[in-house]
């Protein structure tokens, strides 16, 4: 999505990049791990496939694509590349054309007010128990099963309260202009 392309997250442990092709290699190795392929329900892709992937997410008005990075590792080595700290991605969906303030959210790993979300969705392995726990840290509650597809789907909607309590949460994360290399 372009609206992220220039929005560089920084926080105390993470620091949320947009997704580009200096980060495709190691995620394509990744994404080799069949328990990653099984954890995230992720088909195995060739690498250009990978990289026609990350072309296409960041040309989606309805996806928004960060890498995750290692902010220690990252703020601690000048010469460090992103590729080289890069701990897993945060995706963001926007799938519900009627209700434009809702986004399902991924997160993988090895307050985006300005598109007017005010409810999040993450739709999880049923046997994917660290990232439930992870999510219901996070407050989100589960809303559905699906047998079918062996899924959870947990949401997470932004009253007053959550939203304060995230704010305190995240109150630490500075958000800077982004430039490749950084």
């Amino acid at each position: 999505m372009r609206l992220n392309q220039n929005i560089l997250l920084l926080g105390k442990k993470v620091v949320l990049v947009p997704y580009t092709a200096e980060h495709v290699p190691r995620y394509h190795e990744w994404m080799k791990s069949e328990e990653l392929q099984r954890l995230t329900a992720s088909e195995p892709l060739t690498l250009e496939q990978e990289y026609a992937m990350q072309r296409s997410w960041r040309e989606d008005a309805d996806k928004c694509t960060f890498i995750v990075l290692d902010a220690e590792r990252w703020q601690a080595q000048p010469d460090a590349t992103e590729e080289s700290c890069m701990a897993g991605d945060v995706n963001l969906f926007l799938t519900d054309l009627g209700d434009p303030s809702l986004g399902e959210v991924e997160v993988m790993i090895a307050g985006l007010t300005k598109l007017g979300l005010t409810k999040f969705e993450a739709k999880i392995g049923q046997g994917n128990e660290p990232s439930l726990r992870m999510f219901q840290k996070l407050h989100f509650e589960q809303v559905a099963v699906s047998s079918v597809f062996q899924e959870v789907t947990l949401r997470l909607t932004m009253s007053e309260p959550e939203r304060r309590w995230l704010l305190e949460q995240t109150s630490h994360v500075e958000e800077k202009p982004y430039g490749a290399g950084s």
